[in-house]
């Protein structure tokens, strides 16, 4: 016994033996369908008979349902339109399938079923907006054609002949394809064919008609782009020179050709100076030399002891590990000689043994000033390392010092001193 619906959730009758199935009325149009409760209802142990009965009850009850929710849809809008009502069969699939798929009871076979049975529920609803066939028009009773009978000689009638026709076929409604694009737990898919709506197509028009009119003007940009690189890449080419040529990119002085003259010869004239005759040519004072040691002082860590060999007699300093420096003693009659004038100074030293050192010289002349700091890279091969200074013309008060480091390193290298002396200039 059906109780009748308030104002809240419609509520069908329990005739199958499970939990009431509600039917809320929503505000929405799709909204309606979407909560329709469809689930698989639980089958007691009832005999065969009682169970096909039972079964057979609920379908019809549910698809009552379903027709009234569909119809409660349709109060919410307007139903003559067809795509109001395509949306609302839309949303009763979409219902549907989402309560087969919360259900793992339902078989394949019954989800098949439950989908047909709405479907044809939808169809008899669709029937209900089809156009009334015409009506055909029956005259009056009276002008009906009464075939006319003869008697042929023989006293035999005449009847006239008549021809069956192929019967006028009925009108159906025409469903339209609102099957969801849902796939039935655990069957094979179904394949749906979706028509587009007016307003889709008409989007799709409309879209179509803007990429028109963007067309000239995107032709236009890359037309510019292409015409702003061309120039670009121009002005460049003429930056770095590319379209100049071999003698305009030669910015050096031109030299003029070459000619050839007769030149002046006097076998008189003298030729390069051999190694040592500019040395012999000045005027050297002796600083030091390795036959007075005595002028030498080594601090402590450091070493100086003469030699000989070959090459002649020498003094071999050494720093040593600490950096100190050998000084040697420039006289005060020195000092005197080369006040006020311009000094060139000469040692003459060598590495030990090959190892090539770096050596650094200081000097300090009191009132005549110093030299600053020189440094030299002393090979193996005897050779001259000179340092020149401009001397103020003042009288010195007491001697100067020259001070040579063998080794900035600090490694240990030793440095053959043969020599050291001065030459003055005017």
């Amino acid at each position: 016994m059906h109780q009748s619906p308030g104002p809240g959730p419609a509520r069908a009758a329990d005739i199958c033996g499970e939990a009431l199935v509600v039917l809320p009325a929503l505000p929405a149009i799709a909204a309606i369908l979407a909560d329709i409760s469809l689930e698989v209802p639980l089958i007691d142990a009832f005999s065969a008979a009682n169970h096909l009965a039972t079964q057979a009850r609920c379908e019809e009850h549910r698809l009552d349902s379903i027709e009234k929710a569909i119809r409660n849809a349709f109060e919410k809008g307007d139903p003559e339109n067809r795509e109001f009502r395509e949306k609302v069969y839309r949303a009763a699939f979409g219902a549907l399938d989402r309560a087969l798929k919360a259900n793992p009871a339902m078989t394949v076979e019954a989800a098949i079923g439950r989908r047909k049975s709405l479907q044809a529920k939808i169809t008899e609803i669709e029937s209900e907006f089809m156009p009334a066939a015409p009506s055909v028009s029956l005259g009056q009773a009276g002008a009906a054609s009464v075939p006319e009978i003869s008697l042929n000689g023989n006293g035999a009638t005449t009847a006239p002949s008549i021809s069956i026709g192929t019967p006028a076929a009925g009108v159906t409604p025409v469903v339209p394809d609102i099957m969801p694009d849902a796939v039935l737990p655990d069957g094979p898919p179904v394949e749906i064919t979706e028509k587009r709506s007016r307003a889709e197509r008409r989007a799709a028009d409309r879209a179509s008609a803007r990429a028109e009119r963007r067309r000239p003007y995107a032709a236009m940009f890359f037309a510019v782009t292409l015409l702003a690189m061309g120039g670009i890449g121009a002005w460049w080419a003429v930056q770095t020179g590319q379209f100049k040529s071999a003698a305009e990119i030669d910015t050096s002085v031109h030299n003029p050709p070459k000619q050839l003259e007769s030149e002046d010869f006097s076998p008189n004239d003298a030729g390069p100076a051999r190694p040592g005759e500019v040395d012999q040519a000045r005027n050297w004072i002796t600083v030091f030399t390795p036959t007075d040691p005595t002028d030498v002082s080594a601090p402590s860590g450091t070493s100086a002891e003469v030699a000989k060999d070959d090459t002649g007699t020498f003094l071999r300093i050494r720093s040593g590990d600490t950096g100190s420096a050998i000084v040697f003693d420039v006289g005060r009659g020195v000092l005197e000689q080369i006040a006020g004038k311009h000094a060139v100074f000469d040692i003459i030293a060598r590495a030990e043994d090959g190892k090539e050192t770096q050596m650094a010289v200081d000097c300090n002349f009191g009132e005549l000033g110093d030299c600053g700091r020189k440094r030299y890279l002393v090979g193996y091969q005897r050779g001259e390392y000179l340092f020149e200074m401009d001397v103020p013309d003042k009288e010195p008060g007491a001697a100067g010092t020259i001070a040579i480091n063998s080794d900035l390193g600090k490694e240990g290298k030793a440095v053959d001193i043969y020599e050291i002396r001065v030459s003055v200039t005017e």
